[in-house]
C-alpha cells in the first residue's frame, strides 16, 4: 500500500507555554495552518483524528472549525499518539470512509515530570510501584540508561553532545521554544537530575498543537499543496521482556521493545532498508532516548552511537541529520501534538522549506518514531 496516502499539508501551533491560551485554541490553530497548506477548507475535510492528554474532549473544537457533522474521534496512546492519529486518519481512507482527513494533536500540561497520581489505578500496577518512585519518568529513564551506557560502552560526553545538537538545532528554528544555543560546559554544569542525566539532558512538558491533512494519493493534484507520501506506519505495544516505562519486573530474558517492532515491520511494509532513509525525527524525550532509539529503530548497530554521534553524523550537516527542528528537547512535549509535530518536520525537510534549519542536501526519505508509557511506539516512514 506504499505511496496510496499523500500528506498535502501540515500545521503547528509552537509549543512552548502560552498562558491564557487553551489546548483547544492551539489546537484550532494548527488544523488551520494545516488546511490553509494543503489549500483545502474544512468542508472538503470528511474525517478527522485528534488526541490529547489534558482535554477529555477535543472534538469540540468543530465548533470552532466548522459543524459539518465530521465524524471526529478522540485516540490517546501517550507519547505515541501524534504518530497513531495520522495512522487512523490513513486507515480510515484506504477503508473507503473518506477521501480527505486530518489528524490534530494538542496538550497543555503543567510544569513538572508526568505523574500517575496519588493512585496507580488507572495503570495497571500495585502501589507500591509508584511509591518506590518507579512512575517518575526521570527516573526510570536514568535507570534504564545506566544500564545501556554500561552495556554498550556509551560515554556521558554521548549525552551531552545530544543535547548541545539539540539546543543548536532549536536556536535555527523559529518554531522552537528553546531557540539558545548551550555550550557542552553549560550542559555538563547544569543540576543532576537523576544519574547520568543532567537539568539539559531532558526536555519539559510544554503546551502546542500540530495538524496533517491527508488524502488519497491519486486526488492530490486536486489541491495546492505539495505532498509527501506515507510510505508505511505501524504502531505496537510491548512484548512480554521488554524492558519499558511502568514494567514492574525484570524478565530472565531480554525481547526487543516496541520500537524495534513498529520499525521492523515499517521497514518491510515500505519495502526499503534503514540506509535508504535521509533524514529522521525520534522521541528524545530525554538525550539517552535519542541514543538508544537510534539503534532500536535499525539506524545502527547498539554500541555505535558512540563514534556516530562524536563524528557528527546526526548533525544537519552530517550523513543523517536527526531531530533536525531540536526534537523534544528544544520544542518541549505536549504529548498529543509531539508525533504530529514529528511528521511536519520531516514533510518539510522532504519539501525544502524547513528555512533556516534545512538541510542542504535533496532529501527523498524520512522516518519518524515516537514511544511511550506502557512500552507503545509509533514509526513512520516518508517520502517525496
Amino acid at each position: 500500500m506504499a505511496n496510496d496516502i499523500a500528506i498535502i499539508g501540515v500545521g503547528l501551533h509552537p509549543f512552548g507555554r502560552h498562558p491564557g491560551k487553551s489546548a483547544i485554541e492551539m489546537g484550532v490553530h494548527a488544523a488551520n495552518e494545516a488546511m490553509a497548506d494543503a489549500g483545502v477548507h474544512w468542508s472538503d475535510v470528511q474525517i478527522g483524528y485528534v488526541g490529547s492528554l489534558s482535554v477529555m474532549m477535543p472534538e469540540t473544537m468543530v465548533k470552532f472549525l466548522g459543524l459539518t457533522g465530521i465524524p471526529v474521534t478522540k485516540l490517546f496512546n501517550g507519547c505515541a499518539t501524534g504518530g497513531n492519529l495520522l495512522l487512523n486518519a490513513a486507515n480510515a481512507i484506504r477503508a473507503g470512509q473518506a477521501d480527505v482527513g486530518i489528524a490534530i494533536g494538542l496538550d497543555k500540561h503543567p510544569k513538572g515530570a508526568f505523574s500517575a497520581g496519588d493512585s496507580m489505578d488507572s495503570t495497571g500496577l500495585p502501589q507500591w510501584y509508584g511509591e518506590t518512585g518507579l512512575t517518575v519518568n526521570p527516573q526510570f529513564f536514568a535507570m534504564k540508561m545506566q544500564r545501556y551506557m554500561h552495556d554498550h560502552g556509551i560515554s556521558p560526553e554521548t549525552l551531552t553532545r545530544v543535547s548541545q545538537k539539540a539546543f543548536a538545532n532549536g536556536a535555527l528554528n523559529p518554531a522552537a521554544w528553546r531557540r539558545k544555543s548551550l555550550s557542552a560546559e553549560e550542559i555538563d554544569q547544569s543540576p543532576m537530575v537523576c544519574d547520568p542525566l543532567r537539568k539539559y539532558h531532558f526536555c519539559s512538558p510544554s503546551d502546542g498543537a500540530a495538524a496533517a491533512v491527508v488524502c488519497r494519493a491519486d486526488i492530490a493534484h486536486r489541491f495546492g499543496g505539495t505532498p509527501i507520501y506515507l510510505r508505511a506506519g505501524e504502531f505496537r505495544t510491548r512484548n512480554y521482556g521488554s524492558f519499558d516505562v511502568q514494567s514492574p519486573a525484570f524478565s530472565a530474558r531480554a525481547t526487543p521493545g516496541a520500537s524495534t517492532a513498529a520499525a521492523t515491520a515499517a521497514f518491510e511494509s515500505a519495502g526499503i532498508g534503514p540506509d535508504e532513509i535521509d533524514v529522521v525525527q525520534l522521541q528524545d524525550t530525554e538525550a539517552g532516548h535519542e541514543i538508544m532509539h537510534l539503534a532500536e529503530i535499525g539506524l545502527c548497530a547498539h554500541g555505535e552511537q558512540e563514534a556516530m554521534i562524536r563524528d557528527g553524523a546526526t548533525t544537519l550537516d552530517g550523513r543523517l541529520p536527526v531531530n533536525t527542528d531540536g526534537g523534544l528537547l528544544a520544542n518541549g512535549e505536549p504529548i498529543g501534538a509531539s508525533g504530529l509535530r514529528q511528521v511536519r518536520e520531516v514533510c518539510l525537510q522532504l519539501r525544502g522549506d524547513a528555512g533556516p534549519h534545512q538541510v542542504q542536501r535533496q532529501l527523498k526519505t524520512g522516518m519518524t518514531h515516537v514511544y511511550g508509557f506502557p512500552g507503545s511506539s509509533c514509526v513512520t516512514i516518508l517520502s517525496r
